[in-house]
């Protein structure tokens, strides 16, 4: 396990967290620069996430014999539940309230599709969401997992080659044509590749541990996601967040054993899919009681914390090992949880 990658992806959710809170409470309408830097750049949280799934995905499976149906069941039996929970509960909200909801629509055919990570253009008019909005990043998600299980199908040193050009197939042929979704057309697709390439170079040894030169790299790729918009995600987002990866790759030693780091990492797939639930709750509260929107989010953030932390350890962990336990083959115990685990 590296701690620092934990510290990392504790960072990036809390970051989309901000993000949204911007998005829900203001229409992304931000005063002050502070709120201005999370309205035009919070949203980098979701591109530092894809970079350390590359990473993480990449580390935890090489040199090992993994069939890929194994690793798709791994990867469902991760993502999958939690994510089914949460969207179900916003699909109650809205069937509830979304009359008081701007933008916000049900509908049954949605639902379905989104459940079964299918894109589609939201019946609210604003894009291809699914009904718990902050699972577009998981559309991506599991189509990576797709592709990267149908890997294991070849030798194991030619999987940088196979996924590049299967990742080149799928958004600039097959998307582009129509022939799938031009969701996938997407230049932050490519952002998993940085991560494996980021695996590659950690495997060899090639990363340094270090304190200043890292911090340098952090001041350099701070400095241009400020100046850079995501026009070009890729380039102007991608290379930044994957040199903000090696920067705190580099920097584990000043992570290493700080439990209470990992503990916020364990519980940014949670956080990640709970917070929208919560911010909604509380905006609605504000809206309703007349509430200064920032105490609200004060308030909405040790709520967030403490129902993250409940969610991995009894829906997530839990759940995981006892599907595991209930699945399991004479093939081998279940891989590590720590490390084979989703990266939000």
């Amino acid at each position: 396990m590296l701690y620092s990658l934990q510290a990392l992806r504790a960072f990036a959710a809390w970051v989309v967290v901000c993000h949204h809170f911007m998005q829900i409470f203001f229409d992304f309408h931000a005063t002050g620069p502070i709120g201005q830097l999370l309205t035009d750049r919070g949203a980098v949280g979701v591109d530092i996430f894809f970079v350390i799934s590359g990473l993480v995905i990449y580390l935890s499976t090489r040199d090992k014999a993994i069939e890929p149906r194994q690793f798709l069941l791994n990867r469902a039996l991760r993502i999958v539940p939690a994510y089914w929970f949460y969207t179900a509960l916003m699909a109650a909200l809205l069937l509830a309230f979304s009359q008081w909801m701007p933008h916000q629509e049900f509908d049954w055919h949605h639902l379905l599709l989104s459940l079964l990570f299918i894109p589609a253009e939201n019946p609210g008019g604003y894009g291809l969401y699914p009904t718990l909005n902050v699972g577009w990043t998981l559309n991506f998600e599991m189509f990576f997992y797709l592709l990267f299980g149908l890997a294991f199908l070849v030798r194991h040193r030619h999987l940088q080659l196979l996924m590049t050009a299967a990742l080149l197939l799928v958004s600039e042929v097959l998307g582009r044509l129509g022939l799938l979704s031009h969701f996938y057309n997407n230049g932050i697709m490519y952002e998993f590749l940085l991560g494996i390439g980021l695996g590659v170079v950690y495997r060899r040894g090639l990363i340094r541990e270090g304190l200043w030169i890292p911090l340098a790299l952090l001041a350099v790729s701070g400095y241009a996601l400020y100046h850079l918009d995501a026009s070009q995600r890729l380039l102007h987002w991608g290379v930044p967040s994957a040199m903000i990866v090696l920067a705190f790759v580099s920097m584990e030693p000043w992570f290493k054993g700080n439990q209470v780091l990992k503990a916020l990492g364990d519980c940014s797939y949670s956080v990640y899919l709970i917070h929208v639930l919560v911010l909604y709750a509380g905006w609605f509260a504000s809206e309703r009681l007349g509430l200064n929107p920032y105490l609200v989010f004060a308030l909405c953030v040790p709520s967030i914390g403490l129902m993250s932390w409940f969610s991995y350890q009894w829906l997530e962990r839990g759940l995981y090992r006892r599907m595991q336990a209930w699945l399991a083959t004479p093939r081998g115990p279940a891989p590590e949880y720590a490390l084979y685990r989703v990266n939000y």
